[in-house]
């Protein structure tokens, strides 16, 4: 007897930030549904009463649903699987739409839908991001956490509200294209939300990600297989389209000497990009380094120490990190060897 696979629905996350044309742009691509497929649509709210639900067509072979309340992303991720079953189950799409609310995080989305329960029924998409371009010149806006983390996740951005775009915007574009160029495969301008569904169909390029505790840690341990944590400090790797990120997570409370962390950064070689925010000893600092430029200024206090170097080659992260922490104020190899002796 022949063996039927199970049926994988090509899968379509549409986000961005908070009206940035999600919906224009799912309106049209919803015009182009042949005739003999169902297309579904699970929309996510973050307050309690939809409105985009009302704007999306609920002519015969469409089915929407929609989930209220939070953030399909950071909430509990059962509503949103018992929603997403039904609505898999019930309308047995052949093509799925989702959009997040404009303040979710896409990534973490990603993360659960790539999850081994839902591989035999998703085929996820290469994952969008919907820009304002109208919006782009406004630094304000555009500097915001969730607007960056939400860029970091795409592979594909269509530029929205091109019509309305001034010099400032198209000068900002071309920065944003060049800042973000390691991570987003695509970048598509569209006018009123005008893109056709094949420049979306496209699959999703696995990202392999491994958070681990400090490589010091690791070394005094001698674990051969750390578990994955999320509790500071910690350190990770992530590599994506030829590219490698690694990132440290450090405690708010740990202070850095601003002028060697400065010399740190500055004698790092073969680099893409470093970005950090540190708790210094002249107040908190970001960095914000490009090849052509070594930016520094002082910011509000954050959640925590962070930093992240793009790269596209092989690099000792150990050797980084030591000098990293050397550049910490308080004393902390006596911390270190407290922390890796009281796990074993």
């Amino acid at each position: 007897m022949k063996v039927i696979a199970p049926k994988t629905v090509p899968t379509h996350i549409i986000s961005g930030f908070l009206g940035a044309g999600k919906t224009t742009l799912l309106q049209h691509l919803l015009t182009q549904k042949p005739e003999h497929e169902v297309w579904a649509i699970l929309m996510n709210e973050f307050g309690q009463i939809g409105v985009d639900q009302q704007l999306i067509t609920q002519q015969q072979g469409y089915a929407v649903k929609e989930l209220l309340g939070g953030c399909l992303c950071c909430s509990s991720q059962l509503p949103m699987q018992i929603a997403l079953s039904r609505l898999l189950g019930e309308s047995k799409p052949d093509r799925l739409f989702i959009e997040p609310t404009g303040l979710g995080h896409p990534a973490q989305l990603l993360e659960q839908l790539t999850e081994p329960h839902w591989q035999t029924s998703l085929a996820m998409r290469a994952l969008v991001i919907v820009v304002d371009g109208s919006r782009l010149h406004d630094r304000d806006w555009v500097k915001q956490n969730l607007y960056t983390d939400q860029l970091k996740a795409a592979q594909i951005v269509v530029l929205s509200h091109i019509d309305c775009m001034t010099a400032a915007d198209h000068q900002a574009y071309a920065a944003l294209k060049q800042e973000y160029g390691t991570y987003v495969q695509y970048w598509i301008e569209a006018e009123h939300g005008q893109v056709g569904i094949q420049q979306l169909d496209i699959q999703q390029q696995p990202v392999q990600r491994k958070i681990q505790p400090l490589l010091r840690l690791q070394q005094t341990q001698a674990i051969e297989h750390t578990p994955e944590i999320k509790q500071l400090p910690y350190h990770y790797v992530e590599t994506a389209q030829g590219y490698t990120v690694a990132g440290w997570k450090l405690p708010k409370r740990w202070q850095f000497n601003f002028h060697d962390l400065l010399d740190v950064l500055c004698a790092q070689q073969d680099w893409v990009r470093i970005k950090g925010i540190f708790n210094t000893d002249q107040g908190w600092k970001s960095f914000n380094f490009n090849p052509q430029q070594f930016n520094y200024k002082s910011v509000e206090e954050s959640i925590d120490n962070r930093i992240e170097i793009i790269c596209q080659s092989t690099r000792d992260w150990l050797a980084f990190e030591t000098q990293l922490l050397q550049c910490r104020i308080d004393p902390i190899n006596d911390q270190l060897d407290q922390i890796a002796h009281a796990s074993r």
